[in-house]
């Protein structure tokens, strides 16, 4: 039968779909692309970002070189570097004490989330090395470096595998303590035993280190061997050598490194990171109109330039520092205006910093508190270093009230101290002439866990005696004398003072106990100090019949504890002789001919004549111990040292009779 035309198509349609119908689709594909409640996708946002925060770019892993496992040798080579967790660890219980520690660290609890890492590295629930990143990290920010490089020590022992993170973070802290050439001995085993590269952050820590401790040189090298090992220009790396330049004077190096990031980004750059020091270099060529046609295209209506909090705080140091205060307070009003997080980010903790320094420059430092405390407003925190630079500043301008007030506030805003702010607040007391409270300042200080160094030490003393007290000098000196390694001027100061106010005994006495500790901090210019200070009072010989008598005390003790060895020794003889049987050493039947003979039976005399000493001892021993003039305790610890010994020996002898 004929089918006509339209029934035909129609036909024809339906045999196609019949044929190609696509499966439904299952129930996982729908459950993936869709959330039963909006709490549920918002679970589900949130692990995504805290994925992308974690996880690091798939081209950071370095392609290994040694060969894939064997199934037939299974175990790996234990020299091989380990290979960091990947972030699909952080799950489950490890996620929950993640969560946990992380708590601690917003509660400023970091004594606490360190103390439960380390806790939790030999549990069941073994942290990831994410977890200890964020714990270091909460240090870094609170410059606790030896609690950072402790926790680090820690976890390499526990054979957490560490990432480019931790490194970054190793790093950044030794940077901060300027120990540069340690933070770049790190940087190279990074390159050349880590199983990863090193990322664009890295790079970024180790220029901005050097540029802060006036390696401009080397942090060029550091840019050009990053762009060698296939990096993109990265606009922060430049900016950062850019400021060095500018910060060294040189305006032409500022310009040059400008022009070959134009020349490598293909003719302009858009990220403003770089246009403060930019500035900078015309005002240092006395090019100020050219320096604020910089700042119109940088920060001018309609500009195309990405501006960044960072980059606004450039602009504004930039300005700040060369005459240009009112355009600098109306930036700064126009980014706290344009600050809406999180969709706009354009004031920071570092722009407070900036303002309140461009205040105190200029003397307002009333306004400068107001610009600090309205820190809050816009959630930035302040941190250490910002409190101590405005203490700093105002107790340099005699405003210690003021100063005092922002230290009481510290622990209000969770902000521990650290030792400078302590001496700053130490020495402006000695200046306003109150002594007690700089050594309140320093015992407070100590009660902190915190370890001022010599010179800290020096200056307090130094303060104390200034003011005629020097029995408080004595006594931090007292305190401090097992905590610091003193010098020979440390000790020539405090006797130096304690002779002037005629206690030649407390120096004698100080001599003394450093004789009997280490006698090698007694220094032979340290003698001769002394000496002649004694020699003014006529004591010449107090200081040779003092070591002399030292001298002896030694070698009598010394004498005391060779004479306890060998009552010791006596002892345990005595109580071998009573232990072993004396046939042991009898003569055998039919061997009184033997040559032997008459060794055996020497020796049995004389072992006979010691077991009947030991017995006497014994006797008188526990005739001792019952009339209560020898502690019980003693004698049995006498006893067990003999029956040790009397093991040996016997062990000894025997092995003589049956050979």
């Amino acid at each position: 039968m004929a089918l006509s035309k339209p029934t035909f198509l129609t036909h024809l349609k339906t045999l196609t779909t019949k044929h190609h119908r696509h499966p439904p689709p299952s129930f996982l594909s729908l459950r993936l692309l869709s959330f039963a409640t909006p709490e549920e996708a918002a679970a589900e946002r949130r692990r995504r970002k805290r994925r992308l925060s974690l996880e690091p770019p798939l081209n950071s892993i370095r392609p290994q070189s040694h060969p894939p496992p064997n199934p037939q040798n299974p175990n790996p080579n234990p020299n091989a570097p380990k290979i960091p967790e990947h972030v699909s660890a952080l799950t489950g219980n490890r996620l929950n004490l993640h969560n946990r520690i992380l708590k601690l660290i917003r509660e400023n609890d970091l004594d606490e989330a360190a103390l439960l890492t380390r806790h939790s590295i030999y549990s069941n629930c073994k942290p990831t090395i994410f977890t200890c990143n964020s714990v270091m990290a909460a240090q870094l920010r609170q410059s606790r470096y030896s609690d950072l490089l402790s926790l680090h020590r820690f976890i390499t022992q526990a054979g957490v595998a560490a990432n480019v993170v931790t490194h970054n973070l190793l790093i950044n802290a030794y940077m901060d303590c300027r120990k540069t050439d340690t933070a770049l001995d790190y940087y190279k085993q990074l390159i050349n035993d880590a199983p990863f590269n090193p990322s664009p952050t890295t790079y970024r820590i180790i220029v901005r280190g050097l540029v802060d401790n006036n390696k401009v040189d080397r942090a060029l090298e550091l840019k050009d061997e990053m762009l060698s090992k296939g990096f993109a220009p990265d606009p922060i790396v430049y900016g950062y050598v850019m400021l060095g330049e500018a910060k060294n004077g040189n305006a032409d190096g500022v310009f040059a490194l400008y022009e070959e990031l134009k020349e490598k980004l293909g003719g302009a750059v858009s990220d403003g990171v770089v246009y403060g020091s930019v500035m900078k270099g015309y005002f240092l060529r006395g090019m100020e109109k050219e320096a604020m046609e910089c700042y119109e295209e940088a920060c001018g209506e309609g500009s195309k330039i990405k501006m960044s909090a960072v980059a606004f705080n450039y602009v504004l140091d930039a300005l700040s520092k060369n005459g240009k205060f009112e355009e600098a307070v109306k930036l700064f009003g126009r980014m706290m205006a344009d600050h809406s997080p999180p969709k706009r980010l354009s004031v920071n903790l570092g722009s407070f910093n900036v303002m309140v320094d461009a205040y105190c420059s200029q003397g307002r430092f009333t306004e400068a508190i107001e610009i600090f405390k309205n820190m809050g407003e816009k959630r930035c925190s302040p941190d250490t270093l910002s409190y101590n630079y405005l203490i700093e500043q105002l107790c340099n301008n005699d405003m210690l009230a003021e100063g005092e007030e922002l230290y009481k506030g510290m622990s209000e805003k969770g902000v521990s101290p650290d030792e400078f702010t302590f001496v700053l607040l130490m020495d402006a007391c000695f200046k306003e002439n109150r002594p007690d409270d700089a050594a309140a300042y320093y015992k407070k200080m100590i009660e902190s866990k915190l370890r001022p160094n010599l010179a800290v030490y020096n200056r307090l003393v130094d303060g104390l005696v200034k003011v005629g007290k020097v029995d408080e000098a004595k006594s931090f000196f007292d305190m401090m004398v097992g905590k610091l390694r003193m010098d020979d001027v440390s000790y020539q100061f405090i006797m130096k003072a304690l002779f002037d106010i005629g206690k030649h005994d407390e120096v004698l006495k100080t001599i003394g106990a450093m004789l009997r500790e280490d006698a090698s901090d007694f220094s032979t210019e340290l003698q001769e100090f002394v000496r002649e200070e004694l020699g003014k009072a006529g004591r010449e010989g107090d200081l040779t019949k003092l070591m002399e008598d030292v001298e002896r005390e030694k070698a009598e003790a010394a004498a005391r504890e060779a004479e306890a060895a060998e009552k010791a020794k006596a002892s345990a003889r005595a109580a071998v002789s009573s232990l072993i049987p004396s046939k042991l050493f009898g003569n055998k039947e039919g061997d009184e001919d033997s040559p032997n003979a008459a060794e055996s039976t020497s020796m049995n005399t004389s072992m006979n004549g010691e077991t009947e000493a030991g017995k006497e001892e014994e006797s008188v021993g526990q005739t001792a111990v019952e009339n209560g003039s020898v502690d019980a305790s003693s004698t049995e610890a006498i006893k067990g040292e003999t029956v040790l010994e009397a093991e040996v020996i016997s062990e000894s002898l025997s092995d003589r009779v049956e050979a």
